[in-house]
């Protein structure tokens, strides 16, 4: 696909690193649009210095992914498909050549694409480690494999607008939000490498808050790590009570499972996924939870017959053993806003 290029900057307090970054992408034939996300006064001047770009206004700090959101919202009003749009920092990570390759392949492709950074050489620690585990979490939760969940640099053909738009998130949560809407859409997603630029040692023009921001990133899977804790304690002590009461780990295990899995439903439901009771979603977890559970028996059978390990032990293993399946299986299609298909990463 071809036609106009766009490319959208979400900035909050620049420096004259976004300066230089637009008269680059201008020369390369970007339209640039760049969303000012409520930056201090004392940072005006570098957008105003952005000659020939689009400039648009937050009136306060509303987030990197308000921000996107609301330069998306404004190239659905003002262009005309086919189009491709690229999100690129305004901090000097990325540059013009890899904008332009990523762009391109959306073009070939007609698939989003990601600029995947190797994180060789001088990388910040905090940008190292917190890209290793937020790509292990995406790898847990959606059972795809992506190189870099924390890029700034993605390229989209003009027909996935409306569905960005719509994704959940207003900070730095609404860009791992993207790629898990992605990982159960239709859309397979390509991974460019790109290269590793971090203009010091310890990243400090970056504004992501470490604590906060990384809740937001987590908070689905902190909620559901919680709740399935909470339902553990009732399934386990159940399971315990049951096991003295009918002398058969087996016949507890069942009965625990009904109880607990019950009240598991209604947290993951309410507090996790934030859905409303319907059929097929209570239809899918049980179906879920009767393989679940014959799953988590087998693995107790086994360990407690074949290695002799105790039925409480045996309990625990296969507990842990079987909650990144329930998790994965319950994110992407029991609760699921989005039908899952072709969710392949190319690179």
């Amino acid at each position: 696909m071809e036609g106009t290029r766009i490319a959208l900057i979400p900035a909050y307090d620049p420096d004259e690193k976004l300066v230089i970054l637009n008269f680059e992408l201008i020369l390369a034939g970007f339209d640039v649009i760049i969303v000012d996300d409520g930056s201090k006064e004392t940072h005006k001047g570098f957008f105003e210095a952005s000659k020939g770009a689009v400039i648009l206004h937050h009136s306060e700090n509303r987030g990197k992914g308000a921000a996107i959101k609301t330069g998306l919202g404004y190239i659905q009003r003002n262009y005309t498909a086919p189009y491709t749009v690229v999100t690129l920092d305004a901090d000097g990570q990325h540059t013009v050549n890899d904008t332009k390759l990523v762009c391109e392949r959306a073009e070939e492709t007609g698939r989003p694409v990601l600029g995947v950074r190797s994180f060789k050489g001088e990388v910040p620690l905090k940008s190292r480690l917190g890209n290793r585990i937020t790509s292990l979490v995406f790898l847990i939760a959606t059972g795809m494999k992506v190189g870099d969940t924390q890029t700034g640099l993605r390229a989209f053909p003009s027909r996935m607008l409306p569905m960005l738009c719509g994704i959940k998130g207003d900070r730095y949560e609404y860009e791992m939000n993207m790629l898990m809407v992605l990982a159960q859409s239709k859309y397979e997603i390509e991974q460019v490498p790109i290269r590793t630029i971090y203009t010091d040692s310890r990243n400090s023009c970056s504004h992501f808050r470490p604590l906060r921001d990384s809740f937001r990133i987590y908070r689905e899977i902190i909620r559901f790590s919680a709740s399935s804790l909470v339902c553990f304690g009732i399934d386990y002590i159940l399971f315990c009570l049951f096991s003295a009461l009918l002398g058969s780990a087996a016949a507890a295990n069942v009965t625990a499972r009904i109880f607990s899995a019950t009240a598991n439903y209604e947290l993951n439901r309410i507090f996790v996924f934030k859905k409303d009771r319907q059929g097929g979603s209570a239809l899918g977890y049980f179906a879920l939870a009767l393989f679940v559970l014959a799953g988590n028996t087998l693995i107790i059978a086994l360990l407690t017959s074949v290695l002799g390990i105790s039925a409480y032990a045996a309990k625990l293993i296969a507990e842990i053993c079987m909650f990144i399946v329930s998790f994965t299986v319950q994110k992407l299609f029991v609760f699921s806003s989005h039908k899952a298909a072709g969710r392949r990463v190319h690179t």
